[in-house]
């Protein structure tokens, strides 16, 4: 893959089992009891902890602003809630522990090459929980029409447009091929209704309001109609109403299990093309790993 221009371009490196077999024959910066946890000068690694003990399958991220752009790197912890961020480029870093069932934890100001222990903080309630699960779970809690409207008759019958003729036409709006093909729906920013948007007799109107905003007015209007306008701008305000009365995504997601805890995610924020940094990245994404 080429790219001429890099926005948080995430790459899938090597999994952390393999970095705790393999990091034994890595100069060791600094160790911990377990011998399993070997880390060189460019590593972070520890185990993160809870008040219920290990923390199997969260996210540990390290942050910094001191390179040409911000960056992050992502492990996630092993069944022992060990874990080993590789290769950190020379800076000091912000690193904290993310997951499902927890809140941020303090960040920790570190450098590369430091075994550094972590210690998890449980959510205290079910919707500080839910605000880290993904945007899918959330957007799942918006309402659709009944089967039985299907297929439409028009105004002198059902009311549902003639040219909806499943109610699987109307997902396919909503998930695939409307309004989710440009917008991650569910996400913070769109499940809820900011105030500076203005005041509105109603949620429905606010959310006319808001898919007029921007560039993308044209075609916004467009999908909603596909969807019978009255109608979807009903259902998209209940969705909105609903969350902001404190209603929660009715499943919970699951930790990353055995391969999906084998990933290390590198994270560049935009960039020059011009960078050195921008131009290393090209080659790595055009290559394999």
């Amino acid at each position: 893959m080429r790219t001429t221009r890099v926005s948080y371009v995430g790459m899938v490196a090597v999994g952390i089992g393999v970095l705790l077999a393999a990091g034994q024959d890595r100069p060791s910066a600094q160790q911990t009891s377990d011998p399993a946890i070997r880390i060189g000068d460019k590593d972070l690694g520890g185990v993160v902890t809870s008040a219920d003990g290990p923390e199997a399958g969260v996210w540990v991220i390290a942050e910094t602003t001191e390179l040409p752009t911000k960056f992050a790197k992502i492990v996630v912890t092993d069944d022992q809630g060990r874990y080993v961020m590789p290769d950190l480029p020379k800076a000091t870093y912000s690193v904290w522990v993310r997951g499902y069932g927890l809140v941020d934890s303090p960040k920790v100001r570190t450098a590369p090459g430091k075994m550094l222990n972590l210690t998890a903080v449980m959510a205290p309630n079910a919707a500080a929980a839910a605000e880290h699960y993904p945007a899918i779970y959330w957007y799942s809690m918006l309402k659709i029409p009944d089967k039985s409207l299907f297929p439409g008759t028009g105004a002198t019958g059902n009311g549902m447009l003639v040219t909806l003729t499943s109610q699987a036409q109307w997902v396919n709006t909503v998930k695939t091929t409307g309004c989710m093909s440009c917008h991650a729906l569910g996400t913070k920013g769109t499940r809820t209704i900011p105030k500076e948007l203005g005041e509105f007799k109603s949620s429905a109107e606010a959310w006319q309001r808001r898919i007029m905003s921007g560039q993308a007015m044209i075609q916004m209007v467009t999908v909603i109609g596909r969807l019978d306008t009255e109608r979807a701008l009903k259902l998209f305000g209940d969705w909105t109403d609903r969350i902001a009365a404190g209603e929660l995504p009715f499943a919970k997601p699951s930790r990353p299990q055995r391969v999906e805890r084998n990933v290390v995610l590198t994270l560049w924020d935009g960039m020059s093309t011009s960078s050195p940094t921008s131009r290393s990245i090209r080659r790595k994404t055009s290559g394999s790993w």
